[in-house]
């Protein structure tokens, strides 16, 4: 039997749901017959991709929120319960990027980043798990990304939040082993096609494009389903997500050398823009599909040459370091 047909008339509730990887996510689940909850701030956007979803004949509920907001959270949780009496999914997925030197941005923009990455998610857990203790059963799925073990140069409020939640996840790990049907599941991604970082808050004075290879939204949208079918604790999304914690772990000074050298590379050739807030303070109303777009050149030509040399640099000087020891 395909397990995703048991999918069918699961309650599921999808934070961040109006754009990119939640969008995707949404859709995915629609196919599959499940009834959604999905969350965002822009309600507008939501019920387009609600619109969306109910062409495959489904049901599905909006809850405009913002994860940051706890009250807003336990109130999506309750509503998602109280519609159809139980709460079979929950996925933490709203998240937010926010580029620039750690002194030259702004406290309240890395305040605002963990805010939104880390604690959004742990209001997440913290409303829905009363539920899931009621009722037995339940699971939970962050979309973490690969950076929750890389860290991202320029990114410091960013890399903060992913390794807190990669942490707090972990540490719910170990509590809910007392709960056998209540799974807690963790999604790493590589780099995403997705509109995501032309929302982001900017304060690099320069363009920012994510880097290659960039995988389909998609791809991790049907590893998600996966995983909701049949819970498993980790889940690398693309050979590069598993490569890129392979080669940090091996070498973790050499990697942060390495990405932080390909960055200020990037930026000397990037288009310069304006410094901009994105969407971390306020939804926005542009670029709010399923892909960014960034699945092609002229993008990936720009920036795949650079990735490729840190990362093969990168692992071979781990082997050469490992066969070392071995002598």
């Amino acid at each position: 039997m395909d397990k995703l047909a048991s999918l069918k008339d699961k309650v599921v509730v999808i934070t961040g749901a109006s754009s990119g990887a939640g969008r995707a996510m949404a859709l995915a689940f629609a196919e599959q017959g499940a009834c959604l909850v999905l969350a965002a701030r822009n309600e507008s956007v939501l019920a387009e991709v609600a619109a969306e979803c109910e062409s495959f004949d489904t049901e599905v509920l909006i809850v405009p929120t913002d994860v940051t907001d706890t009250g807003a959270m336990i109130n999506l949780a309750n509503t998602a319960a109280d519609w159809k009496g139980k709460l079979d999914i929950w996925i933490n997925n709203a998240g937010i990027l926010a580029a620039g030197p750690f002194d030259a941005t702004p406290m309240a923009v890395h305040k605002q980043a963990i805010e939104t990455n880390l604690i959004g998610y742990m209001n997440g857990a913290h409303a829905v798990l009363p539920i899931f203790k009621a009722q037995a059963f339940g699971t939970i799925i962050n979309n973490i990304s690969i950076g929750g073990y890389l860290p991202l140069p320029y990114g410091a409020g960013y890399t903060a939040s992913k390794f807190g939640l990669r942490g707090f996840s972990e540490s719910l790990k170990g509590e809910l082993t007392a709960w056998p049907k209540i799974y807690v599941c963790d999604m790493f991604p590589a780099f995403l096609d997705t509109p995501g970082i032309s929302h982001a808050g900017n304060y690099t004075g320069k363009k920012l494009v994510p880097s290659p290879p960039v995988y389909d939204p998609q791809r991790l949208a049907h590893e998600v389903l996966k995983v909701a079918a049949d819970p498993s604790s980790t889940k690398y999304v693309g050979g590069v997500s598993l490569l890129l914690k392979f080669a940090h772990n091996l070498l973790p000074e050499t990697m942060v050398k390495l990405t932080g050298a390909f960055m200020r590379r990037y930026f000397k050739r990037a288009d310069d823009m304006p410094p901009t807030d994105g969407n971390l303070f306020t939804t926005v109303d542009y670029a709010m599909s399923t892909h960014g777009g960034f699945n092609r050149p002229p993008y990936q030509l720009k920036t795949t040459k650079y990735l490729g040399v840190a990362m093969v640099a990168g692992i071979a000087a781990g082997l050469l370091l490992v066969n070392a020891s071995k002598k």
